[in-house]
């Protein structure tokens, strides 16, 4: 929201408060101040001048030698380039020796053998954005009215002394996204009075009615509480007056003619959205208010034919549509130069269906966003009625009497009961009852008091003040935040630390960025397509879907973390980025029972493509596999204090490699599950050679793990064995080596894989796997005997249960 720092002291008295030390009581009272622009941008040497002669450049065909009253002695030579230049303007003069934007000094000059004394300026050579500009100035020269005083400052004549806030409102606070809200808002910080704007529509209590040319039916009562026209006969449309247009640029709003200019200016004063119909082109006495019929279109003011859905709220001349309630008018009502009668609305429209219909068209103006956030229904009135008499004023306009309306709606204004004691306990302050009641006076609540108990009628344009905390909140602000003393915490003090989860989970992160993996972080919502696709759960019920989803990709509440890091892939991979390892730690979410929340249970998810290791210089090079990937949950599970307890059994999975998949148990229960991506669906996704990883990362660090015991570094040596075993191909390395660990007894302290051969020196069917243990005794230098012997009954038990034995 823009407000305009002159503009706002039409409404209040800010009391010599500059436009800066405002803001700041502004931000301080809750509502921020974003920042604070000048709208002159250091201009200086700026007039009002006016063009006594135009004819062309005798040597240039687009530029024109004009002679320019600036307010001097003697008017002076200006070459100007502007198309719209002519005799008799009156327009803003930089003179020698003025500056502009950008710090642009002008000097004297000659252009094509011509001396120019100054420059005929346009408003965006004066700082104005270009998107602020009415048309007729958009590509030349601004031209004053008649009324301008030759040799009078420019900046003051455009409004360019003027500052602008920039608030930055809440959704709970649309009462601040008009003038009059921020008014209301000053006024209860400064102890001001609010100054409402006048209108003179009550000089028409007799004439000609409103009825006799059109009557009004509401059928969609839910969506239309309040529905309004007012009818202007005799306008003539033109520019609306500089004042009008200075302060609509000032507030954001491009100015268009009188008319439309008239109902955006009381827009931005009373926060109500107005329409303006050209009644004549209605074709029709009669506004029906109705959602829209099936395969019913719209060619709206932007010139788009748009169809209209059943579910979305229009305005027809009876038959056929001539607005998009809330949303955009219709080009076939469209006020133009031709207009002479003005059919004005002003309603209340339900803010879900303003809502719906704006984002399923993808056009959000000042006025839907002021209907979805919802807007006082007691300014309707006060605002249809203040517009009409501006066209009175400025269009020439005749105000019929009476107003045509559909009222669906009860006005009752909230009653909220708060006691002193209440508000000093929410904000641990001490206020007295004479300060709440100043308080409520200055914000324009009545209320009755009782003692220490206020009983407060809430204005309607404040809807957002509901129970007691909303009033402690109130006085606290307008207090102000900055008097709530300091006070010592009693209590005792304890360090702020993680828990065992939070210490693990960052652990995690660590070591898979240590790893060589980035982070990543994607959408936990998805389309059904991909929802449970990769899960590592057994769902029979279907996802948990989104009742208004923002899209169909968007949907549903997904059951696996890679499809969305696959995608990632995916995206990568078409940058010609080939070497990728990515990580994500999110949340899965299993459906349940119908009306129950989902159970959302924290994963862990990586994929890997590409090369793993890469050294040039060297020669180096490493190629991702599965046995990278294990690798790192090893790793992974070491550092939690969970190696010998994680194991990987051979499995079968939707979209993996049926040979390179393997679930990831932990105490015997599958947790996860790691391979490659079956290479169908790497061809489905346009992807290289995958490896994925996805396990409970909850289950993982709920596991219960000993604590790390110091041992000191021994004195005595170890004595390491090597041996190569030939067992069948079908046989688990890691069931092997598990059986090698317990077997081995207390002196067997740790087992290593080294080498794994299947070839011709071994038989078919065969593989042979090399193990390396080391035998070592804290207490003791270990004998070749213990160790022959510990060694030997390993040997027994892979025997017995694998039928492994020693290569020869």
């Amino acid at each position: 929201m823009f407000v305009s720092y002159r503009w706002l002291q039409e409404y209040v008295d800010i009391k010599g408060t500059s436009a800066k030390d405002l803001a700041e009581l502004i931000t301080r009272s809750g509502i921020e101040v974003e920042g604070v622009e000048s709208l002159h941008k250091g201009i200086t040497g700026v007039v009002i001048g006016h063009v006594l002669e135009c004819g062309k450049h005798p040597e240039a065909d687009k530029l024109s030698k004009c002679l320019v009253d600036i307010g001097e002695e003697e008017p002076v030579q200006i070459i100007c380039g502007a198309p719209n230049v002519a005799k008799g303007q009156k327009v803003p003069v930089a003179k020698v020796g003025a500056v502009l934007p950008g710090n642009f000094k002008i000097k004297k000059a000659k252009l094509r053998g011509e001396v120019s004394m100054g420059m005929i300026c346009s408003l965006q050579e004066l700082g104005v954005d270009a998107k602020f500009i009415a048309k007729e100035f958009a590509d030349g020269i601004f031209v004053f009215p008649n009324d301008a005083e030759v040799g009078t400052d420019a900046l003051e004549y455009l409004n360019l002394n003027d500052e602008v806030l920039e608030l930055s409102i809440t959704p709970n606070r649309a009462d601040a996204l008009s003038m009059l809200g921020v008014a209301y808002e000053v006024a209860a910080i400064l102890g001001a009075e609010v100054k409402k704007p006048k209108s003179s529509t009550d000089s028409f209590s007799e004439g000609e009615m409103i009825s006799e040319h059109i009557s009004v039916t509401v059928e969609a009562k839910k969506e239309v509480p309040l529905y309004i026209l007012k009818m202007v006969e005799g306008v003539k449309v033109g520019p609306s007056p500089l004042w009008m247009q200075t302060r609509l640029m000032a507030a954001g709003v491009r100015p268009i003619n009188n008319v439309v200019d008239i109902t955006n200016y009381v827009l931005m004063e009373y926060g109500q959205p107005l329409h303006a119909f050209d009644y004549d082109k209605l074709g029709s006495k009669e506004i029906l208010v109705r959602l829209a019929k099936e395969g019913e279109t719209i060619v709206t003011l932007d010139g788009e034919e748009r169809k209209l859905q059943p579910d979305q709220l229009v305005i027809t001349n009876g038959e056929k549509p001539v607005a998009i309630a809330g949303v955009m008018g219709g080009q076939n009502s469209e006020v133009d130069d031709n207009t002479v009668t003005v059919l004005l609305e002003s309603a209340v429209f339900e803010p879900i269906s303003v809502r719906t219909t704006s984002r399923h068209f993808a056009l959000r103006s000042e006025s839907s966003a002021r209907f979805e956030k919802g807007i006082d229904p007691k300014r309707t009135l006060e605002a249809v009625e203040r517009a009409a008499s501006l066209m009175e004023q400025y269009a020439e306009g005749r105000i019929l009497t009476g107003i045509e309306e559909v009222v669906h709606l009860e006005l009752q204004e909230a009653v909220v009961t708060v006691t002193v004691q209440q508000i000093n306990e929410i904000l641990g302050m001490t206020v007295t009852v004479e300060d709440v009641a100043d308080i409520f006076s200055r914000l324009g609540f009545s209320y009755e008091a009782d003692n220490q108990t206020f009983t407060v009628t809430i204005p309607t344009r404040r809807p957002d003040i509901l129970i007691p905390e909303d009033l402690a909140e109130e006085v606290g602000r307008i207090y102000g935040y900055d008097n709530i003393a300091t006070r010592q915490i009693n209590k005792k003090h304890s360090q702020g630390t993680l828990t065992s989860y939070q210490e693990k989970r960052r652990k995690v992160r660590r070591y898979l960025e240590g790893a060589g993996l980035f982070q990543a972080i994607t959408y936990s919502l998805t389309s059904p397509e991909k929802a449970s696709r990769f899960s590592m759960y057994d769902v029979e019920k279907p996802a948990v879907r989104l009742a208004m989803p923002m899209s169909e990709e968007r949907s549903e509440l997904r059951l696996s973390l890679l499809p969305h890091l696959l995608e990632s892939i995916s995206y990568n991979i078409a940058r010609k980025n080939e070497n990728i390892a990515l990580y994500e730690v999110g949340s899965i979410f299993i459906p349940n029972e119908k009306g129950q929340l989902p159970t959302e249970i924290a994963h862990l998810a990586a994929v890997m493509t590409g090369l793993s290791l890469h050294h040039p210089w060297q020669g180096e090079k490493k190629v991702v596999d599965f046995f990278v990937l294990k690798g790192i949950v090893e790793g992974l599970a070491d550092i939690l204090g969970l190696k010998n307890r994680v194991t990987y059994v051979a499995a079968k999975r939707n979209d993996m490699h049926p040979g390179r998949t393997a679930n990831i148990l932990l105490d015997g229960n599958v947790i996860g599950y790691i391979g490659q991506v079956h290479p169908e669906t790497e061809k489905e996704l346009d992807i290289n050679a995958t490896y994925v990883f996805e396990l409970s990362l909850q289950a993982l660090l709920d596991a219960n793990t000993e604590e790390v015991i110091y041992q000191q570094v021994p004195r005595f040596p170890a004595m390491t064995r090597d041996m190569a075993l030939v067992v069948d191909k079908s046989v688990n390395a890691g069931a092997v080596q598990r059986a090698i660990m317990e077997a081995g007894g207390k002196l067997l302290k740790e087992v290593s894989i080294f080498d794994v051969y299947e070839g011709d020196k071994v038989e078919v069917g065969k593989k042979s796997i090399a193990f390396s243990l080391r035998y070592f005794d804290p207490e003791r230098t270990l004998t070749d005997e213990e160790v022959a012997k510990a060694h030997s009954k390993v040997l027994e038990a892979v025997e017995q249960e694998f039928g492994a034995a020693l290569r020869g």
